[in-house]
């Protein structure tokens, strides 16, 4: 039998217990909700896949005016069977500008379309396994037409021993037919812009060993989960020096940014296309735009903002004309983005996987099939956060 005692010095403990418990859980989190994460895991919900390629990786892609959109599959880490120049549409790829075009291009990579609508493409011009010259150039295709109009071959002293020619943009508004403006990424230590008069041909290697246009020494770089060092001589991942490249909407300023880097930088085009002026004089013209992250293409939108990819984050930013920063997709399906393009109100962007590459690994292939073809819809500011 309980006493009236016993029971009150029960009611006592219990209470002391359940006070007790309280504080432990407050300082515990016992019985907490999920444990808190870093927001940016999650992946924003704007991210969908347009296409997947069994064998060909795609890289360069660019829209035209009548909505057709050109998907650039190289050839200088490895082979593949199908076109090196197509026409896109889910499931589908048609050789552009037309099958025995495809006969003339080597290595199509880069590519953008002017302010008339005419399409310029960069060619590294060498073929996984072929040892022979490279080749480079640049090609002028008409879209309507459906031909090669032209081809700008890169010679020395317009690229070097190293060169590797990666993205192009096109100004109309300086020179008799406009000037191109090339990213050489270089292979080993000397990037450069190359500036191509496009009425002669006559080309010029312009910022080689300025500071906007080179590798960080010694950067490191996140891969899968492995971080890996820039290093020149025995490289582990696509790494070097000037690689994506983009105009404003009047084509009077060129942004660029290394791929070694996490630095933009831009410059007058006027300045950029005047053959006449001096290295120095040049170097002088450049801007310092500001940390962005390590990015590989990008592209400018009707409003000034740039879109950037962001090879660390998994992400494209958004660059408005401001310069403030902004995420507008972050997916672990965008391994390294590479170049997009914007298609009505989203993008389109290209997934490359070249640091999987067995150049990188030791001789082994770590790429992972499907490659992918992603579309980004809508473009606002991600927000993930509960």
């Amino acid at each position: 039998m309980k006493t009236p005692f016993l029971k009150m010095r029960k009611k006592a403990f219990l209470s002391c217990c359940g006070s007790a418990l309280i504080v432990a859980l407050a300082y515990t989190g016992a019985a907490a909700a999920a444990d808190s994460v870093d927001h940016a895991s999650a992946p924003t919900e704007n991210v969908t896949v347009a296409d997947r390629f069994e064998k060909a990786q795609p890289s360069g892609i660019a829209r035209l005016p009548d909505g057709r959109i050109i998907l650039s599959f190289p050839e200088s880490a490895q082979w593949h069977p199908g076109p090196v120049l197509a026409v896109w549409s889910p499931g589908k790829l048609t050789p552009f500008p037309g099958a025995l075009a495809q006969h003339d291009m080597i290595s199509p990579l880069g590519m953008t379309v002017d302010a008339k609508g005419q399409l310029w493409v960069v060619d590294e011009g060498v073929r996984a396994g072929h040892k022979v010259k490279p080749q480079p150039a640049l090609l002028h295709i008409d879209p309507v037409a459906g031909k090669i109009v032209r081809s700008y071959p890169f010679t020395k002293p317009a690229v070097s021993s190293d060169s590797h020619v990666n993205d192009v943009r096109v100004d109309l508004t300086h020179g008799k037919a406009g000037t191109a403006f090339v990213s050489d990424t270089s292979e080993k230590t000397h990037p450069a812009l190359i500036a191509v008069d496009l009425a002669s041909g006559k080309m010029r290697r312009i910022l080689e060993g300025s500071v906007s246009v080179r590798p960080v020494p010694g950067l490191v770089m996140q891969v899968d989960h492995e971080l890996r060092r820039y290093d020149p001589n025995h490289p582990v991942m696509g790494q070097g020096g000037v690689d994506g490249l983009a105009l404003n909407a009047d084509s009077s300023r060129l942004y660029w940014s290394p791929l070694s880097s996490r630095r933009l930088y831009s410059a007058p085009t006027a300045e950029l296309a005047d053959f006449h002026l001096s290295e120095e004089v040049l170097k002088s013209a450049v801007t310092d735009e500001g940390e962005v992250g390590i990015m590989d293409g990008m592209a400018t939108a009707p409003d000034g903002s740039l879109y950037l990819t962001d090879i660390e984050r998994h992400a494209v930013v958004r660059r408005a004309p401001d310069g403030e920063l902004s995420i507008v997709a972050q997916d672990p399906r965008l391994i390294a983005p590479d170049s997009i393009a914007l298609d009505g109100d989203s993008l389109l962007l290209t997934v490359g996987q070249w640091s999987r590459l067995p150049v990188f690994n030791a001789g082994k292939d770590k790429q992972e099939r499907p490659y992918l073809l992603m579309r980004i819809a809508p473009l606002q500011t991600a927000d993930k956060a509960p």
